[in-house]
């Protein structure tokens, strides 16, 4: 049985603009990505995710460096006409307004892999990501398997085009964006 869709779903030809999307509540916006102005519904994460990405989120808080922030749950507009705004697992930024900072701003984007993630946060995330100069992307996979990979990107600045930085598991010490040591499967 259909139930009625809400207005805000019923788009013009040109989609959402950065002010409708604004406009929507909160818990409206937590659960969406505009992609080209198009609604993208986000479904809740499974458990493990979110317990990857608070674990993770510890872990980079303690190491981040000084005047860099650690948040989740917010929205990045990479553009605004058409709009694209992106809502990634995990970001490091320096903006001075916390709830949304611009992408010059982020120094670390992360995107935990699930199952209907897949596709997105290997392809279309990373590249819009990229396209607006993100220096780091990280990737987290195989929370399935048991397993973490974490699939590490820089930014080359000539083609914005991520490069990548290295595949590791178990245990590892980073020094790049910053110095952290980080223990994949106790992420778990």
């Amino acid at each position: 049985m259909l139930t009625a869709l809400p207005g805000w779903l019923a788009l013009p030809p040109e989609g959402l603009t950065h002010e409708e999307h604004q406009a929507l509540p909160e818990e409206v916006r937590a659960r969406l990505e505009i992609v080209d102005g198009a609604v993208v519904v986000r479904p809740a994460p499974p458990r493990a995710h979110e317990q990857v990405v608070r674990n993770l989120v510890s872990v980079l808080t303690a190491a981040r460096p000084v005047g860099y922030e650690v948040d989740t749950g917010v929205g990045l507009v990479l553009r605004e006409v058409p709009l694209l705004n992106r809502r990634p697992d995990l970001v490091v930024h320096d903006s001075p307004d916390r709830a949304a900072p611009a992408p010059e701003h982020c120094l670390l984007v992360a995107e935990v892999v699930s199952r209907d993630s897949l596709a997105a946060d290997r392809t279309s995330k990373p590249a819009h990501y990229a396209a607006t100069g993100v220096p780091h992307f990280w990737r987290i996979e195989g929370l399935d398997r048991g397993e973490i990979a974490l699939f590490r990107y820089r930014l080359d600045p000539t083609t914005r085009v991520y490069a990548s930085a290295g595949v590791d598991t178990g245990k590892v010490s980073l020094h790049d964006p910053f110095p952290v040591t980080i223990d994949l499967a106790a992420l778990l």
